[in-house]
Order: structure tokens, then C-alpha cells, then sequence
């Protein structure tokens, strides 16, 4: 018995390390985890391959429509939208008080697997969407409840795969304090469609697309094919022969500045145009609103619309304050429903005639305009669409 003693010890040996190898099938082998990106636990049996999860992970429909990220900081919570209905929600773990997570209105700009932080310590950061280039994220990561993050958005694993395989660059990100929405809005200063198959707009618009697509070849960047700048399929009537697939064109986005009395332009992260606009009243607020157009409607002469609109944040008042001051700031903030704030914001700007015919034009599903009492972030630049920061 004594002589199977030393056999025994190295059967135990080897099934120990085999189960120690096989833990670390699902991850990238890294060295080191810091405190605030620690390793979490998984839930999978340690026998399915990459492959395999992956395969389950993806969803079986695509998006029906535009796809709309919103995190509530308040909440703790992240909530997808799908053609403006809610079709997920999950908690997330958002920046500490040190490390706050920026609130306002952002988009996909890049999209990695297997990320590791350029920032602390290579970090391991999985599922990756970047929503600017200074380090913000959406990533797999600890949701212990409560902000732990240095600033990104940690989600959680499951949710983390299906968002990343369900967006696409220029997918849109919100981040308030407090819970918000999409709500339909009609409003007759919203943008309508005028595409026509001949016009040089439209031309330009499935040109731009294509350009982006070779840039990103010519660059050799990082991104694959499925992360492409959000495309939508537009065909005009009489522009396509019968059989031949729609053309992609890259929607647009539109921002309107109180602060900088401007309207730009941009499409597929790249700026078309700006011009100067008329606010009445310019010294009052107009608020932050994304509308964002979900689809045609009546044979293409229309377009439906939401709006996310982006609540105002108060600073806090010290205890010391009294309830006078307290009254007035808290009638200011509910005094006026939200979606007919964004009514209020958009009876208010006046834009000019030839600026309305060309950005009818080029409209699609999936394009969008912003308004803001801020300019835009010094965070926008190339590749990326406008980045609006509130607070």
C-alpha cells in the first residue's frame, strides 16, 4: 500500500490542475486584477467552450428599430430600448463619488471583445463599448449594488454579451441621475423626410457610408464589420432594380446649441455643416432632448419620433438653506412635463429654410437631434457623433 502512496499524490496533482485550467477557459489570462475591476464569479459550467457561449448569448431577433442605451445613476440600472419600447433592464454599477461617472448623452464609439484598461493597470474590461475616448465604458465587471466603478459602466456578464452582440457603433447612450424614457412626440417643427433617389443629398449620404467603410479598412482599425457606424437599409423607390439589396445609408445627427446659438450636422461621425440659428428668448433654458426618428411612416412622407428628455439637475443646497429657496427650485423642476418641454425647446428654434430642405434629405430611421443648453463636449471629435455632457 505504501508503494501506491506516491501515484495516488500525483493523480490528485494532475485532476487539480486540470480543474485549475479549466477555470480560466472563459477569461484571457491576466496576471493581475485590481480592486476595483475584480474577477466575478460565473455562472457557466466550465466544460461549454467560447464558442458555445457565445453561440447562446447572441439574440435570436435583430433589432427591430433604433436601439436606445439609458442608465439611471439614481437607480443603479441600465435600460434597452428597442424602436422606443423597452425590451431589457439590468442593474449596472456606476463611478464613485471620486470617480463619477459623467451624465449626458453619448454613443457607441468602439467595440472590443476582450478589453484591457488603458488606464489602470491593464485591468480586464470584457464586452467593451467605449462612449468616449477619455476611458468611459460599458463592460462585464462586479455589480456589487451600489457605484464601485472608476467612472465606466460595469454591467452585468449575461447582459453585458447580449448588449454587445445586439449594438453597433453610434448606437445611442443616455446617462441621467434619474430613471427616463423615449416618449412619442409630433411636433411641426420636427424634421421630415424629403430622400429622392436623384438628388446629389442623397448620393452624398450612401457615398458617406461607403467612405466609412473603406476608411476603416485603409486604417486597419480594430473594429469588425459588425461594428460599423449604425446603418439603417433605406431604398427609394425607382432607385434600386428589382432584386438588388437596399443601399445602406448613415443616418444623421443633428445638434442644436442654446449656448452656442448653432445647429451641426454630422454623419457617421463626420461633420457635414453647421449654421448659425434664432432662439427666441435665448437667455431661458431650452433643457436637454434627444429625439431620435424610429421610422417612415405613409409611404415614406413622414417619420416617427420619440424623445428622451434629460431632467434638470439642481445643485444641492446645504442644510443650512431655507425652505423658500428649497420651494422654488423643486416647482421649477416639475412645474412642466417633460415631453412638453421638448415641445417648448423645439417651438423655439428657428432654422433656416434651405438648412430644413437639406437635413430633410438626408433624414432616415435612426438618425436623431439633439438639444441642449450646453455646447458639445471637447470629447467630440473624430469618430465620434456629438457627445453632450449635462452634469
Amino acid at each position: 500500500m505504501r508503494k501506491q502512496t506516491p501515484l495516488i499524490a500525483f493523480a490528485i496533482f494532475m485532476l487539480s490542475a486540470g480543474i485549475a485550467h479549466a477555470q480560466f477557459l472563459f477569461w484571457p489570462q491576466y496576471t493581475s486584477w485590481p480592486g476595483h475591476y475584480a474577477p466575478f464569479k460565473h455562472k457557466h459550467h466550465h466544460r461549454r467552450t467560447n464558442s458555445e457561449l457565445a453561440k447562446n448569448a447572441r439574440p435570436e431577433d435583430p433589432p427591430k428599430g433604433p436601439l436606445q442605451i439609458i442608465i439611471s445613476i439614481a437607480d443603479q440600472r441600465v435600460s434597452l430600448f428597442d424602436n422606443g419600447t423597452l425590451i431589457a433592464r439590468s442593474s449596472v454599477s456606476t463611478g464613485t463619488q471620486g470617480h463619477p461617472t459623467p451624465h449626458g448623452v453619448f454613443s457607441v464609439i468602439s467595440k472590443q471583445r476582450w478589453h484591457r484598461s488603458n488606464i489602470y493597470s491593464a485591468a480586464p474590461m470584457p464586452y467593451m463599448q467605449r462612449i468616449t475616448w477619455s476611458g468611459i465604458a460599458l463592460h462585464a465587471g462586479v455589480v456589487p449594488g451600489r457605484p464601485a466603478s472608476h467612472g465606466c459602466i460595469r454591467l452585468k456578464n449575461d447582459f453585458a454579451i447580449r448588449l454587445w452582440h445586439l449594438t453597433k457603433r453610434g448606437t445611442r447612450v443616455i446617462i441621467a441621475h434619474d430613471d427616463v424614457q423615449p416618449v412619442e412626440i409630433t411636433n411641426p417643427h420636427l424634421f421630415k423626410p424629403k430622400a429622392v433617389s436623384g438628388s446629389p443629398e442623397f448620393q452624398t449620404a450612401t457615398v458617406a457610408g461607403k467612405s466609412i467603410s473603406t476608411a476603416a479598412a485603409t486604417h486597419g482599425s480594430p473594429v469588425s464589420n459588425a461594428e460599423t457606424p449604425e446603418a439603417t437599409s433605406l431604398q427609394v423607390p425607382g432607385s434600386a432594380p428589382a432584386g438588388v439589396a437596399p443601399q445602406k445609408v448613415v443616418p444623421i445627427s443633428i445638434f442644436v446649441s442654446r449656448k452656442l446659438s448653432k445647429l451641426f450636422v454630422r454623419q457617421g461621425f463626420t461633420p457635414l455643416f453647421d449654421v448659425p440659428v434664432t432662439i427666441e428668448n435665448p437667455g431661458e433654458p431650452l433643457g436637454t432632448h434627444v429625439f431620435t426618428a424610429m421610422e417612415f411612416q405613409n409611404e415614406r412622407a413622414a417619420i416617427r419620433w420619440t424623445v428622451v428628455s434629460i431632467p434638470e439637475e439642481f445643485p444641492r443646497i446645504s442644510e443650512g438653506a431655507t425652505k423658500e429657496r428649497e420651494a422654488p427650485a423643486k416647482q421649477t423642476a416639475l412645474s412642466v412635463p417633460l415631453p412638453d418641454k421638448a415641445n417648448a425647446a423645439l417651438d423655439r428654434i428657428e432654422i433656416p429654410r434651405d438648412t430644413v430642405e437639406r437635413i430633410s434629405e438626408l433624414l432616415t430611421p435612426a438618425s436623431s437631434l439633439i438639444i441642449s443648453d450646453n455646447g458639445f463636449s471637447h470629447e467630440t471629435g473624430k469618430d465620434t457623433d456629438f457627445i453632450v455632457v449635462t452634469h
